[in-house]
């Protein structure tokens, strides 16, 4: 479990499993690698599967808070594709693997979205108001300084399941400490500054991929996956029963599954 500079960033992360494939897996904005774990002890037997923490969480130094957050992670993640891959990415974690896969498409091998953030992609849509004025609270309570509210406010949309005022204090701290990098996400998530949604960029993708979301999950999610879905050549869409934004850590066996179902694929 190395902490070393990554793309000049300091940057921990962990391997899990001893599977004759290689994976890489990006984990949510407000979480850590060890979201993983569930999954990964699933796929240990076919994946040899690597998880690194974002910048500014888990054990990766701070965000410095200088350029654009998404090619910032996109940047840490290529050092670790040096070989062809499965990648995986879960919420902003799954729009930096997309990034990454339109970067360098020879370097992944399946591509696994689960409930991709890329709101860019449902502008336009009374799913993409509703999310903006979630947003749009976030901010307020950010900017008053009262970053608990805002915390509380982001996580009853995108949390799992869980009531603020239930989590653990150590949960809520290590929440409330980090929520500030949900803006930074913006201009990658909003207005797409990665330029995933540019014409025939993802008509260009011809690696499997999978699709995953909840059939619990945010309005918008749906909106987004059908979407992204109809620019992929090559593209798969699961649902899990009873799951939500967080399916991953709720549901580790069904995620595991389906990604098992998109590596067969490659």
């Amino acid at each position: 479990m190395p902490l070393a500079d990554r793309a000049g960033h300091p940057t921990f992360w962990q391997v899990f499993g001893a599977g004759d494939r290689p994976a890489l897996a990006i984990h949510c904005s407000l979480a850590s690698s060890n979201a993983w774990a569930g999954v990964a002890d699933r796929l240990g037997h076919r994946l040899t599967l690597t998880a690194f923490d974002l910048p500014g969480h888990g054990r990766s130094a701070a965000w410095p808070g200088e350029g654009d957050y998404l090619e910032e992670t996109v940047r840490i993640t290529a050092t670790f594709a040096d070989r062809p891959l499965d990648l995986v990415g879960h919420s902003f974690g799954a729009v930096a693997a997309l990034r990454l896969a339109l970067a360098s498409p020879e370097a992944v091998r399946t591509l696994t979205l689960v409930e991709p953030v890329l709101f860019a992609a449902a502008k336009g849509t009374a799913a993409w108001d509703e999310n903006a004025a979630l947003m749009d609270r976030c901010r307020t309570a950010f900017g008053r300084g009262d970053r608990a509210g805002a915390a509380a406010a982001f996580t009853a949309v995108w949390g799992a399941g869980v009531a603020w005022d239930r989590l653990a204090e150590r949960e809520q701290a290590a929440i409330v400490e980090r929520i500030h990098l949900i803006e930074a996400g913006t201009p990658a998530l909003f207005e797409d500054s990665g330029g995933i949604l540019a014409p025939d960029a993802l008509e260009a993708l011809d690696m499997p991929v999978l699709i995953l979301r909840g059939d619990r999950s945010p309005a918008i999610i749906p909106e987004i996956a059908e979407a992204i879905a109809a620019r992929l050549p090559d593209v798969g869409v699961a649902t899990v029963p009873g799951a939500g934004h967080m399916v991953p850590i709720t549901h580790p066996a069904e995620t595991a599954g389906l990604i098992g179902v998109n590596l067969d694929r490659g």
